[in-house]
This record gives C-alpha cells, structure tokens and sequence, in this order.
C-alpha cells in the first residue's frame, strides 16, 4: 500500500514540499519522514485517504522544518508563523482555482445522490453512517460514491494538469 502510495505520488509530493522549503534535499528528508510515519500507524485501513494524509503529515513537517530554520536564525523570530503560512501566491492561487473548477464540474454531473453524499462528506464532516440513513441507503453504498467520485476527480484533474490533447497516464 505505502509502496504503490510512494510511486504514484513521491515525485508531486518532492515538488509540494521543494515550494515550500526552497531546498530539494530538504525535501527529500521531509518526505522521507512523512512516509516513515505512515509506516508507524498502526492500522492503515483506519486512514481512508492515505495520499491526503501523506501530504497533510508532510506539509506539518515542513512548517516544522521552517520553524527550526527561523528559530535556530534568528531565535527573536520563534514565534511568527506568518510568513510560513502565506500561501497566496499568484501561481498557486491560479492552480487551485483551476483544479477547484474541475472539481466543481465533476460534481456537478454527479447523480443527485451520490453528489449529496459527497459533498456532506468531503465539505461538511458528515460520517458515512449517518449520509446512509439520511439519504436511505446503505454504508457500503456512501463509501463507495465517495471512492468513485474522489477516483473521477482524481483522473479529471490528472487530465487537465497532462493539458489539452493529453491522455492522464
């Protein structure tokens, strides 16, 4: 599992985490770490989105990492985040605003159903359990609309990031 995570993933995840650090083999170590996490939880199962939680544990050990560097430069800095936490680049803000319209659409030509659950799901916090009753059907049925929607979207922005007359890989 962590092995297919690694090689579908590591060479975005190097990237995600050079941006941030400004430094490759800083990246690496960081990555490294991160994976190194996910191989300390005990049941692997029990994260339902691995590669969302990979990049969430290494972005924290980035701003970790970011912390140590500010600290150990100048220790009267230790306690401004703010200039890790300053996201708003142009570039990136025009990236996600890309792969957010992608998303949107996929949604949108979702069936009733299944785009309710997902939503619920993915942007209001709602466990599976209770979008199955609230919608009539089953568990099993809300975890698999929320898996084929995240794969949908997942190839839907792997598409649009391969650009126009591209096939996703």
């Amino acid at each position: 599992m962590i092995k297919q995570l690694f090689d579908e993933h590591n060479r975005t995840l190097i990237g995600f985490l050079r941006a941030r650090l400004r430094s490759e083999a800083e990246a690496r170590d960081v990555a490294q770490e991160a994976y190194v996490r996910l191989l300390e939880l005990d049941n692997l199962n029990a994260v339902g989105f691995l590669r969302s939680y990979l990049f969430r544990v290494a972005a924290n050990l980035a701003v970790d990492r970011l912390r140590y560097r500010t600290v150990r430069e100048d220790p009267a800095l230790a306690g401004d985040d703010s200039s890790l936490l300053d996201e708003r680049d142009p570039e990136r803000i025009a990236i996600a605003s890309e792969e957010l319209g992608v998303v949107r659409t996929v949604i949108q030509k979702l069936p009733i159903k299944c785009r309710q659950a997902f939503i619920w799901y993915v942007f209001e916090g709602q466990g599976t359990t209770e979008i199955a009753s609230r919608l009539g059907l089953s568990d099993r049925m809300i975890r698999m609309y929320i898996a084929q929607t995240l794969a949908v979207c997942r190839a839907e922005l792997d598409a649009s990031r391969a650009g126009p007359g591209s096939e996703a890989p």
